[in-house]
């Protein structure tokens, strides 16, 4: 079986510049996706034309999304960690891809895995737990899919369990092997039991497991 050999890593978008050049359907959509996961993201457009669709999502925000008006240009890469080629021009995309690498940006081209440096695949967030699906560019429309069962299945509350994980984890005492150790019995319980309790609540000593995970 083929296997995916992308590796997955999850950017501070904040802390990055990225340009995304083209503003119609295909821009809204890269847009609408980035900003859905990373609010903060910074991020320049350039386009001869903007949508009444970005124009009306970026007012519904305090978005970090600056819009220069006007024909893209090599020099609107300067100072760019990330590029997004998203227009419905061929040759436009292929230039900004070839730019994009003459200075050593990172670029996704729209529909184009071929000269993808990496993808926007589909993401699911569920407070700080945030899972994203690649199907290493062959199927979108699966792992838009998948997201979907993803959000049906994955519990709501799971920014509670990983506050409750994170109090428990800053508790314990001991070197890292340790504290791993102890996580795996936390978290197996609560895989079994479908949550876990802050060690403070009274509820958590009426465990069977509490003496093991607390000693």
């Amino acid at each position: 079986m083929e296997q995916n050999p992308l590796y997955p890593i999850f950017l501070k978008l904040h802390t990055l510049n990225m340009l995304i050049v083209g503003a119609g359907q295909v821009g809204y959509e890269k847009m609408f996706f980035i900003l859905k996961s990373s609010p903060e993201a910074n991020i320049t457009i350039v386009a001869p034309w903007v949508s009444p669709e970005i124009k009306e999502l970026l007012s519904k925000g305090n978005y970090n999304v600056t819009i220069h008006q006007k024909e893209f240009e090599p020099s609107d890469l300067e100072g760019m960690d990330l590029a997004v080629a998203a227009t419905d021009i061929k040759e436009l995309n292929q230039q900004v891809q070839q730019e994009a690498k003459a200075k050593k940006v990172l670029v996704n081209v729209a529909d184009t895995p071929a000269l993808c440096d990496f993808y926007l695949g589909s993401i699911v967030t569920r407070g700080n737990l945030k899972v994203a699906i690649s199907s290493n560019g062959k199927s979108p429309t699966f792992t838009k899919r998948f997201r979907q069962v993803l959000e049906e299945v994955l519990p709501t509350d799971t920014g509670a369990v990983l506050e409750n994980l994170k109090v428990i984890r800053d508790r314990l005492k001991g070197d890292f092997e340790y504290k791993v150790q102890k996580l795996n019995v936390i978290t197996s319980n609560m895989v079994k039991s479908g949550g876990v309790k802050c060690a403070e609540c009274p509820d958590c000593k009426d465990c069977p497991d509490y003496e093991k995970c607390n000693a």
